[in-house]
This record gives C-alpha cells, sequence and structure tokens, in this order.
C-alpha cells in the first residue's frame, strides 16, 4: 500500500527533495511545499502525477491549511508529514536582532505547529499516520553563537515528546528527526552573511563560526538521501524510535552531551534531594 506524504522546505540541494525522492523511490506519492515552486518544476516533473508541488510561505496559516487541502485533495489524504523546513541564523544572546529571532521562531517552531494542526484531523479520522519532525544535533546540544537556532529546536524535541504520548492512542507515531552536518545549500547561505554584533566582545567568537560553516560548505559528511532513507528505515522498526540522530559526528556529539550532563546530574543528587520537606 502506498504512503502518501507531505514534506515542508523543499528546494533543490536540501533535505526536503531528498526526503521526497527517498519516498518516491518506495513507490509512495509525494507533495512537497516550496516558497519558490518554480525551481521544482523539472525535477517535478520527472515523477508525473505521483509529485505535486504546492507554493507556501510557511509563516502564513492560512496558506497552510489551503496547501493541506490541496494535498488531501489530490491523493485523497496525508499518511506521512515531514516538518523539514527551516532555517539557522547566528548571533549572540545578549544582541542578536529580535526581529531575526522572533522570524527564527517562527519559522522553525510556530510554522511546524501550525502544519501539524492542520494535518492531525485528517490522520485522526483516518486512525493512522506519522509525524517526522526534522530538529538538529542543535536540538540536542547547544552552541555558542547558535543559542537561539537551538532554543527552536530545543522546543521542537519539547512539543515532539509531548505529542507523540498524545495521539499514540489515535495511531499516530511520531518521530524526532537531528541531522548533524549533512551536505545540502543551508550552509552556502553563511559566505553571504557577514558578522552583523553591535557589541564588540561576541564578535570575534561569531566570526569564527561563520568561518567554519563556510568552511565546511560543500564537504559535510552527511548524505541526504542516505539520511531520508535512515529515517524510513527507523519508521518501519517496530517499535520505532523515539527521535533519530544523523550522521557519526553527530551521534558522537549527542551520546558524548548526555552523558556528560548525566554525570553532572548524579553528581550533585544530595543537593537535589534536599530540596523536599523532610520526611
Amino acid at each position: 500500500m502506498t504512503r502518501r506524504w507531505f514534506i515542508t522546505g523543499g528546494t533543490p540541494g536540501n533535505f526536503g527533495v531528498a526526503f521526497a525522492e527517498a519516498a518516491l523511490d518506495t513507490g509512495d506519492r509525494v507533495v512537497l511545499t516550496s516558497r519558490r515552486p518554480q525551481e521544482l518544476a523539472a525535477w517535478a516533473g520527472q515523477y508525473g502525477d505521483r509529485v505535486l508541488v504546492v507554493p507556501l510561505e510557511l509563516t502564513d496559516a492560512a496558506q497552510v491549511q489551503r496547501a493541506v487541502q490541496a494535498a488531501e485533495e489530490r491523493f485523497g489524504g496525508i499518511d506521512v508529514l515531514v516538518n523539514n523546513a527551516g532555517r539557522g541564523w547566528y548571533g549572540s544572546i545578549e544582541a542578536m536582532d529580535e526581529s531575526a529571532m522572533r522570524a527564527m521562531f517562527e519559522l522553525n517552531f510556530f510554522a511546524v505547529l501550525s502544519v501539524t494542526r492542520a494535518v492531525l484531523p485528517g490522520m485522526r479520522a483516518r486512525g493512522n499516520g506519522w509525524i517526522v519532525n526534522v530538529s538538529s544535533v542543535a536540538g540536542l546540544v547547544s552552541a555558542p553563537g547558535f543559542g537561539y537556532y537551538s532554543a527552536t529546536k530545543f522546543a521542537i524535541e519539547a512539543v515532539t515528546d509531548a505529542l507523540r504520548d498524545e495521539v499514540a492512542a489515535q495511531g499516530i507515531s511520531v518521530l524526532a528527526v537531528e541531522p548533524g552536518a549533512f551536505r545540502t545549500n543551508a550552509y552556502a547561505a553563511f559566505a553571504n552573511q557577514p558578522v552583523a554584533e553591535p557589541i564588540p566582545v561576541y564578535h570575534d567568537m561569531l566570526e569564527q563560526v561563520r568561518a567554519a560553516f563556510v568552511e565546511m560548505n560543500g564537504v559535510q559528511p552527511g548524505d541526504p538521501l542516505r539520511g531520508a532513507r535512515a529515517v524510513i528505515a527507523a519508521m518501519a522498526q517496530d517499535p520505532p524510535p523515539r527521535r533519530l540522530v544523523l550522521g557519526n559526528s553527530g551521534y558522537d556529539a549527542v551520546v558524548d552531551a548526555l552523558e556528560q550532563a548525566l554525570t553532572e546530574i548524579r553528581a550533585h543528587e544530595t543537593l537535589s534531594r534536599s530540596a523536599d520537606f523532610p520526611t
């Protein structure tokens, strides 16, 4: 039985197209959303009526509703939602431009909620479905210069965990995916994104952050198509994982951070347990 996918953030050279190609390789059908659908016309043409590209500005709630309706009308429903769209800005916690900070939350967090809430009624009515929320290694391990981006992804982790338990009884499965460094076009933007930091003490740190991303562009170790296939394989497991970290360096970073956190928490167990009323 073929599945019907709804994938956000379709741009050539990114994870959205990789998820779509991996799903299409299994014989499934795909709705792929994009802010610039004309860029996907030639790609979509090779798959005929198995692909529908829908123009969508994700921060527009009315457009989200129309896109979901178009997908359900075209294919009769949505079996798999992949919340892939997102963007990373960098800056210090103290001085990052507030409009950029809020725009990042609108796209990386609130837009994910908007799409999820639009898709869930159909899944509940059918009694099955999958929601795949593409978080990031940064959603489990925060880093200087990317604190607000990490905050948006930490928030995705939290709502994904809660949603998973809320909808399990309705036959809906929920997976968080945390990619590390993957060879997408996301890193290319940093080359044209100079440091705009008004507080001098943070400037060198942010220059190093920017330089690291520029240097890594085009040589990231992660293969988006292999990553998408790993997600599909995870969805087929019984039981499926609650989260899936993608990539060697990302896996190592997450395991190391969680082990360090657990060690520190246990080191202060006596203080933690001292906060209750005496029994």
